[in-house]
């Protein structure tokens, strides 16, 4: 099993974070990494089943969203490269926020799992495209 990891503090109270965030539909905050957005489908950026494609390439499933635990899982259904549906599968994405008590602002991690025959080259095409985003997010709340 392939895994990728991310993670960043960013200078902002955990709920102005999730604000940002939580809306599996909007991302203005990411615009250097996503270009795009679609919305597919009747379920709203906040329901379980939502479904979006981010850069006319990305085709993701919103799983669950825990707006008590600061937290949401997606699964991307297809994509690019070595995402594509026929070279990797059961690709799990989690985004969680936990609050740093003693400064106010909050720890963000973006990781993934996933099964591929080639969990290198889709670790090394993931990682830098979440790391850019949280850079993103990062730069958004500042």
């Amino acid at each position: 099993m392939g895994k990728c990891y991310n993670s960043t503090v960013i200078n902002a109270p955990i709920e102005k974070v999730w604000d940002t965030v939580k809306n599996f539909h909007d991302l203005p905050w990411g615009t250097a990494v996503v270009t795009s957005t679609e919305k597919v489908g009747d379920k709203q950026s906040h329901e379980v089943g939502a479904r979006r494609i981010l850069n006319d390439a990305f085709h993701e499933t919103l799983l669950s969203i825990d707006n008590n635990g600061f937290t949401f899982t997606y699964r991307i259904d297809d994509g690019p490269g070595p995402v594509a549906k026929d070279c990797v599968q059961n690709y799990f994405g989690v985004v969680k926020l936990s609050p740093i008590t003693d400064t106010g602002e909050t720890f963000i991690e973006w990781s993934s799992s996933f099964d591929s025959d080639n969990s290198h080259d889709v670790s090394e095409f993931c990682n830098p495209i979440y790391a850019g985003l949280l850079a993103s997010l990062k730069a958004y709340l500042a």
